[in-house]
């Protein structure tokens, strides 16, 4: 029984060996393995730590710690500022007293710095749907008001006769009405200034534009313009002026699309006798005129020359009209425009109508002539021949 009792057990071994070695090991060495072990354990907990989030991950943290740094600072600013402001010992006139709240103000509503505060925080583009369900809450908004307004005005046309304390209170709720649409889409407008990505945006749209101008302007300025294929359009079409432009812009996407150099025939155009280029710069600068013969329209891909027709009676019909665009720029074009066929017409108008030194002067003077102030508002309001054949009548009130 006696030996049972001193017989230590297992447990009891290790911790009089344990015992042992700390009464022979000296307190500075403890210390040292342990600092040693401690110094392990947060190795590698960093290198795990390290290994979980992903990069864009470990910046977006850095910017919320440099966020918190600056919103404390603005914080003591505004303190401050809000101390001179209600400090009765400091007089101070009105117009002080103003810029002062002023300053407050924008600090409090514009933090400065902060993960989309202005937008400008980071370079990665966003997904298609995110862009796409942003247009629509946008759209949503515009199409919910167009029907509402519509519905009441029809109430109100209705109880005109009826009763027109009724008609009063239904003009008073358009009127509010509007107010709180305008509200939604500003603040709609705002989220894509504050969602991170709005610097994406404003490159993207830099860079995509530019990459289509450089390639018409690669297409229009041939290396051999003896041997290179084009297409020829004559500026001939007996209509107006927007109409003439379609015809251009036209011409030149079917010419991109089959990647011939447009030759632009202009001489005795209707709005000005000398041609397109005394109003706009030339659609080339080293190749404006075709030799040898020139076939209609389609030809094949080896015919040297062709013409291209108006649209009302071109057949066949070639595939690059709207509301078609580019394969390999499709995805991009979609995710920064919401409607990506008008942003393709657009790329060929700002090349098209690249003004004169000339015409850009005459507008000029015509600006100041006319004494122009900003804001300044266009409605364009269409009527005439337009109305009874392809377009439905819509009132002037309804622009308004």
């Amino acid at each position: 029984m006696r030996r049972l009792l001193l017989s230590p057990t297992r447990g009891g071994t290790t911790s009089i060996a344990m015992s042992k070695i700390l009464r022979q090991v000296p307190w500075g060495r403890a210390m040292i393995v342990l600092l040693v072990l401690w110094l392990l354990f947060l190795f590698i907990a960093v290198q795990y730590l390290r290994q979980e989030p992903d990069q864009n991950t470990n910046q977006r943290i850095s910017q919320v710690l440099r966020d918190l740094q600056s919103l404390h600072r603005q914080r003591e600013e505004i303190s401050k500022l809000l101390s001179e402001y209600n400090s009765a010992n400091t007089p101070m006139k009105q117009e002080e007293k103003e810029a002062l709240l002023k300053s407050i103000q924008e600090k409090v509503i514009q933090p400065e710095g902060l993960v989309g505060s202005d937008g400008n925080d980071r370079d990665d583009p966003p997904s298609l749907e995110y862009e796409k369900t942003r247009r629509r809450v946008r759209m949503g908004v515009e199409e919910m008001w167009f029907f509402v307004s519509n519905q009441i005005r029809n109430i109100q046309k209705k109880a005109q006769n009826v009763s027109p304390q009724i008609t009063s209170q239904l003009s008073k709720i358009l009127e509010e009405g509007v107010e709180h649409k305008r509200s939604l889409i500003r603040d709609v407008n705002r989220l894509s200034e504050v969602d991170g990505f709005h610097s994406w945006r404003l490159k993207e749209a830099v860079a995509l534009s530019d990459l289509v101008q450089r390639r018409l302007t690669y297409l229009q300025n041939p290396s051999d313009c003896d041997n290179a294929k084009k297409l020829v359009c004559k500026l001939n079409k007996g209509c107006g002026y927007g109409c003439q432009l379609h015809h251009a812009v036209y011409c030149m996407m079917v010419a991109y699309g089959t990647q011939r150099t447009m030759i632009l025939q202009s001489k005795g155009w209707r709005y000005n006798k000398g041609g397109w280029e005394t109003v706009f710069r030339p659609v080339s600068d080293s190749c404006t005129e075709v030799s040898g013969p020139v076939q209609s329209w389609p030809g094949n891909e080896n015919t040297p020359a062709v013409l291209l027709g108006i649209i009302d009676s071109l057949s066949p019909r070639p595939p690059y009209l709207p509301l078609a665009v580019p394969k390999d720029l499709a995805d991009r074009i979609a995710k920064l425009h919401g409607d990506p066929a008008v942003w393709w017409v657009g790329q060929f108008l700002k090349y098209l109508m690249r003004p004169q030194p000339s015409t850009t002067l005459m507008l000029r003077d015509a600006a100041v002539k006319f004494k122009y102030e900003r804001p300044i508002v266009g409605v364009h309001i269409r009527r005439t021949d337009k109305v009874g054949t392809e377009a439905a009548f819509h009132p002037v009130d309804e622009y308004m």
